[in-house]
């Protein structure tokens, strides 16, 4: 069980390192097939665009979502105290990254539980991983939620990772059922995420069968976590450079990209985040046109952190100015107009959703 610990926090430092410090995004989400349609008679002010969205009772300023990325091990306490102040200071919302390893470790929890220490009134997703849940039950989902006193819990789906990691978990069955047994049972809403991979029309509906509140789409096209395993699984024992092995570079073209995940999921039941290579946001409006409740960010908000509070702050308004400019460019005064504009599909994308 100590090794299980020691390997668990210490693959949350590698792959923090190598997100960082590594190319680890890959494909295309799909955003460049999509375009808004500009009005040239918008009939709205740009200073009073309104960026609130309502989300599981609650009020955000913006539809953007800090993603769930990391906490696990000492080093990135740090990191989610940035982001929490972040959301505290936006009045956005928050997931912190897999709470495993507090899990297995206690001595782990303050790398998760700052985030609520550091926005006190935000909202907070609390996240697990499927296989954990279902091997260890709902105590494990009430630990996660107390951790940082959660406004929901989030079941992460990551079997392509678990597929290519050698210590990873390659038996999938029982998921499906321990979640329906989690959303009957459980205090807070749940929502169902994809890592990277995607969801489909299919999928989700067997999530929102199961009892799921909202489903967030994690699609193709962002980062890629078959290449952080691979990056993270070979050294070349003379040069010390990483290298892709063969078969977490195969995998790395595997998952369907964000917006088709997107287009595929929307309306098949309640709310939905669009979560993979969302990296401006124009590409938020795009994902709100599409029928996005959210806009999860995770990468492209991890280096700023680690730069400090200023950077993160830059990084995090341009995403909302950029949003508002969108929504004024398409004539719509807040979330809700921007979902009833006609966007332009084009593309693999159009090609893809006339299958």
């Amino acid at each position: 069980m100590v090794e299980q610990q020691r390997t668990t926090s210490g693959r949350k430092l590698d792959h923090l390192r190598i997100c960082l410090e590594r190319n680890i995004e890959r494909g295309d989400p799909g955003f460049s097939d999509i375009r808004l349609v500009h009005n040239a008679l918008p009939e709205c002010d740009l200073d009073f665009i309104d960026t609130r969205t309502e989300f599981f009772g609650n009020t955000f300023e913006s539809p953007l979502f800090i993603a769930g990325m990391t906490g696990g091990h000492p080093r990135t306490k740090e990191v989610n105290r940035l982001l929490a102040r972040a959301a505290a200071e936006h009045g956005i919302g928050m997931g912190v990254g897999s709470q495993r390893a507090a899990l297995e470790n206690s001595a782990l929890e303050d790398t998760f539980s700052v985030v609520r220490e550091e926005a006190p009134r935000a909202f907070l997703a609390a996240n697990i991983g499927a296989v954990q849940l279902r091997d260890h039950g709902i105590e494990w989902a009430e630990r996660a939620a107390a951790m940082i006193d959660a406004d929901a819990i989030a079941v992460h789906l990551n079997f392509l990772q678990e597929a290519v990691q050698p210590e990873g978990d390659h038996d999938a069955r029982g998921c499906l059922q321990a979640i329906a047994g989690l959303c009957t049972e459980f205090r807070l809403p749940v929502i169902v995420k994809e890592t990277g991979s995607g969801i489909s029309a299919e999928t989700a509906r067997l999530c929102w069968d199961a009892g799921a509140k909202a489903i967030d789409v994690g699609g193709w096209g962002g980062t890629s976590w078959a290449a952080v395993e691979g990056f993270r699984m070979v050294r070349d024992p003379e040069s010390g450079e990483t290298r892709h092995p063969p078969l977490t570079t195969v995998f790395e073209d595997w998952g369907i990209p964000t917006v088709v995940s997107l287009m595929e999921v929307a309306g098949t039941g309640g709310p939905v985040i669009a979560t993979g290579g969302i990296r401006n946001g124009m590409d938020m409006a795009k994902a709100i046109a599409l029928g996005a409740d959210l806009c999860g960010v995770a990468l492209p908000l991890l280096s700023p952190a680690m730069q400090g509070e200023k950077e993160l702050e830059k990084t995090v308004k341009a995403f909302c100015d950029e949003l508002r400019v969108a929504m004024f460019l398409s004539g719509a005064k807040n979330p809700g107009a921007l979902r009833e504009k006609r966007p332009y599909i084009t593309g693999r994308t159009r090609q893809m959703m006339k299958k």
